[in-house]
């Protein structure tokens, strides 16, 4: 089975964070929330208090994907968090799979993995994702690297994730209605 760590940082965004968990897991990716300090219990951008499986540690290193989300008042801190960035470049430098969605892109841009890359973003970020290709869709796909754009996209964004994990998407879209209700 394959393993997604998600990243949960003060401040992040709730609706992306569950949603990305929830997709990956009805995939059959074993998808694990990582939080920051002592305290599972992480307050979201919401004000919502969500408890985090495993604390954040060298252990993500045995995991096939490490997710970013968003989170307007996360992304800041997960740049200063001792080990986030040298992770992500850990997970690039081992071509394992790298997923970040709206604010998210701004961690993985400090990190120094998108020069030449693909990418797509919250709406203004072609300013902020320098170095790289930005294009203005829902996700985009780079090799080992997904990015997306934000809290409309965590669906698309979590079968991208699937996929390039080598889960067939299709029976969950399906039971979703995900076609249906304009998907892609």
């Amino acid at each position: 089975m394959k393993k997604a760590a998600v990243l949960m940082m003060e401040g992040f965004e709730e609706s992306e964070t569950i949603t990305i968990v929830d997709i990956l897991m009805r995939c059959g990716i074993e998808a694990k929330t990582f939080y920051f300090g002592e305290d599972p219990y992480v307050c979201s951008m919401q004000n919502m208090l969500i408890k985090g499986d495993l604390p954040f540690s060298d252990a993500i290193k045995d995991y096939d994907a490490i997710v970013i989300p968003g989170g307007r008042h996360a992304w800041g801190k997960l740049i200063e968090a001792d080990g986030v960035l040298d992770m992500i470049r850990y997970f690039n430098d081992e071509h394992k799979l790298v997923a970040a969605m709206c604010s998210g892109t701004r961690v993985i841009k400090a990190a120094d993995i998108i020069e030449g890359k693909t990418v797509t973003g919250y709406y203004g970020y072609e300013d902020v994702l320098t170095g790289a290709h930005f294009i203005k869709d829902v996700v985009a796909c780079d090799d080992n690297l997904i990015t997306s754009q934000g809290p409309a996209t965590p669906y698309p964004f979590a079968f991208a994730i699937a996929e390039a994990l080598g889960a067939d998407t299709s029976v969950v879209r399906g039971r979703l209605l995900y076609k249906e209700a304009g998907g892609i």
